[in-house]
């Protein structure tokens, strides 16, 4: 007898669904998590450093010897022998009168002032969102805490130049120190002169490391940009192709030259070679006339 095997009955066609998604969660952005720590910044964004290397590449003062010039890059710049666990870094400042190494002889760590022959000439700082404020003098000093980045630069250690930078906006303010508190420079258009170091500080845009926008780097007396490394490097290549071309060009007119010299012998001899033909044939011919009892000379 064969086995009955019992089979379920047919299912009702349903149209499937999938579930409900959760709305879209928006995660925090770099913009917001700086820094591990809470309310530390952090290290400095992509733009703040490449903007700073900027800087340091063209602050290149023309009539001071390289070696005495200093400038460095998000480095703790101590300010106080009374309390020499305080410091401020900023994203970049420019000494004139101190040594490129320290006692000439090594890379610094820091920037120690009080075993400086020289305080900051400028202070640039790069405004971001967590340190505007302070930035620009708007935040007061904490009891027990360090001086402010403006009371530091304006009063303790009298920098000369101050100047602020945004991404943001492409704003640049600067600040000069007129008797004891900055003052800020006005009507600059984007470009302000530094006569200590013969050297302007602007806004220029351009491609620098990949990146097109606008950018603060030096000028000089002319107006003209002072060129990064890789501009100089590149600079040089062209100088030097150039003066290769115009080497080429001068063997060349002076083989052109010797080429049309040894046309000319050329022609001369050619010249010379018919002329001594005509005159052999013409003896030949005079010859000739003498055997059939005519003189040449009265033809």
């Amino acid at each position: 007898m064969p086995t009955m095997v019992q089979t379920d009955p047919p299912r009702a066609s349903y149209p499937q669904t999938d579930p409900p998604r959760p709305a879209r969660e928006y995660l925090p952005t770099m913009y917001d998590l700086p820094s591990e720590v809470i309310g530390d910044a952090g290290t400095p964004d992509e733009f703040h450093l490449e903007q700073a290397i900027l800087l340091k590449e063209t602050f290149v003062p023309p009539a001071i010897s390289p070696a005495e010039v200093f400038s460095a890059v998000d480095m703790n710049l101590y300010y106080d022998l009374r309390r020499t666990d305080w410091y401020k870094r900023p994203d970049w400042f420019g000494v004139i009168g101190a040594p490129r190494l320290y006692e000439g002889r090594d890379s610094r760590l820091s920037y120690v002032v009080w075993q400086e022959p020289a305080a900051p000439l400028i202070v640039v700082e790069l405004l971001s969102s967590s340190t505007e404020k302070e930035d620009l003098g708007q935040t007061l000093r904490e009891v027990n805490q360090p001086p402010t980045k403006w009371e530091v630069y304006e009063r303790i250690l009298r920098v000369p130049y101050y100047a602020v930078f945004g991404r943001k906006k492409d704003e640049l303010r600067v600040f000069k120190l007129s008797g004891l508190q900055y003052a800020e420079v006005t009507g600059h258009e984007g470009r302000v002169w530094v006569p200590e170091a013969e050297l302007g500080l602007g806004l220029w845009h351009g491609g620098f490391r990949g990146q097109e926008r606008l950018w603060l780097r030096w000028y000089d007396a002319d107006g003209n940009w002072i060129p990064t490394q890789d501009e100089r490097i590149e600079q040089e290549r062209r100088e030097k192709e150039a003066a290769l071309l115009r080497e080429t060009r001068s063997s060349q007119r002076v083989e052109q030259a010797e080429q049309r010299a040894e046309q000319e012998r050329q022609r001369a001899e050619q010249a010379e070679y018919r002329a001594e033909q005509e005159r052999q044939r013409a003896e030949r011919l005079a010859e000739l006339l003498r055997q059939m009892g005519k003189d040449p000379d009265q033809l």
